[in-house]
């Protein structure tokens, strides 16, 4: 029976209009920072967490999520949801893309007297005088054009399905991103024949491409060569990837290709990603967008025209980021951990911003 509830919580998230997604960051390997973030968001009620495929970040995403189970009844009593794992999804990638790379330059050859814009400026604190703090860096890129002399430049990889294997075959996973891009056809089509075996492993397959031209089509023909599928099928909106804590217009992309999505006759859930932060839930309300979250209220025509679920990385994580460096200056507890739940003050902090990001969606009335 808690096998099927798992199964139905996060589904029911996206039929109802209410799923919320963590993104990690496919290239973000820092095992602290991702063990903290699964369990705020996992105690705010998110159905799902998105990660490098990594061993590693798994794990450490794992111990997040059953630390949060262990506090189920503390989260109640202070009003949090009832506590329900979230399902875990990895990303991979069909060839180059921003989400699968990290920055680098050699620090000796920055003049003494340089104002370093690239540290202050990068929002996962991923740059000191050493240079690009490898596991914090997400590749975002927006170091790249303020460095004064172009010393920056960046380093792709490549998540392939050999590397996934094992977590797919052990079942601690739940889910696959696949990151794509218009004109990658054949590379979609050589990542999707090593993969497609494992999917009746999946409860959820995603496909995230960013809106460029002719993107309908790509997407058409994408969804023709994986059909038919053994579980439900996201597309992913990505409007302006990584962005979400830079301002309030970020989001307008995300809605747009979504809008467009919608439109068209993709079937799937459509979900928003890529420029997502707190003011997008009043954007999606203002356009029509939401579904009502009452089922007996559903009215199934409209439902195709409004999105199913938003996911928030870079905004999630800059939220409660102060928080995970204020415990960064905590000494170590009697027992020789700095582990967030040791630290209850903190703790429920992140755990109310986090909540007021997720609720927004989870908790509506009216959508209107």
């Amino acid at each position: 029976m808690a096998d099927a509830i798992q199964t139905e919580f996060p589904l029911h998230s996206l039929q109802s209009g209410q799923w919320v997604k963590l993104i990690c960051g496919a290239s973000y390997q820092d095992l602290t920072a991702i063990r903290s973030l699964a369990l705020i968001y996992s105690l705010a009620g998110v159905d799902c967490i998105d990660m490098a495929a990594d061993q590693a970040v798994v794990t450490a995403a794992r111990e997040g999520m059953i630390a949060a189970q262990q506090l189920s009844t503390e989260a109640r009593k202070r009003g949090f949801p009832a506590f329900r794992f979230p399902w875990l999804m990895i990303s991979l990638n069909d060839g180059e893309d921003p989400h699968f790379r990290k920055a680098q330059f050699d620090a000796t050859r920055c003049p003494k007297d340089c104002a370093r814009p690239c540290e202050s400026l990068c929002p996962a604190q991923a740059i000191n005088q050493a240079g690009v703090i490898n596991q914090r860096c997400y590749g975002c890129g927006r170091c790249l054009p303020v460095c004064p002399l172009g010393l920056i430049s960046t380093r792709s990889h490549r998540a392939t399905p050999a590397s996934i294997q094992s977590l797919l075959a052990s079942g601690e996973i739940d889910a696959l991103e696949l990151h794509t891009q218009v004109g990658h056809e054949s590379e979609f089509k050589t990542l999707w024949q090593a993969i497609a075996p494992r999917c009746d492993r999946l409860k959820i397959l995603a496909i995230s491409c960013p809106g460029e031209t002719n993107v309908l089509a790509y997407l058409n023909a994408l969804n023709d060569l994986i059909q038919p599928l053994p579980c439900p099928l996201i597309w992913q909106t990505d409007g302006r990837p990584m962005s979400g804590d830079i301002g309030k217009g970020t989001t307008h992309a995300a809605i747009k290709f979504a809008q467009k999505v919608l439109a068209s006759d993709l079937t799937g859930y459509v979900q928003l990603a890529g420029g997502t932060n707190g003011h997008t839930v009043t954007k999606l309300k203002e356009l029509g967008l939401l579904q009502n979250p009452h089922p007996n209220l559903q009215n199934p025509l409209n439902q195709r025209l409004t999105i199913s679920g938003i996911a928030y990385g870079s905004y999630a994580r800059s939220l409660v980021l102060p928080i995970l460096e204020e415990l960064e200056n905590f000494p170590e507890n009697s027992l020789g951990s700095k582990q967030l739940e040791h630290y209850p003050t903190l703790l429920w902090s992140a755990v109310a911003l986090a909540d007021s990001l997720i609720s927004p969606l989870k908790r509506r009335i009216d959508p209107n």
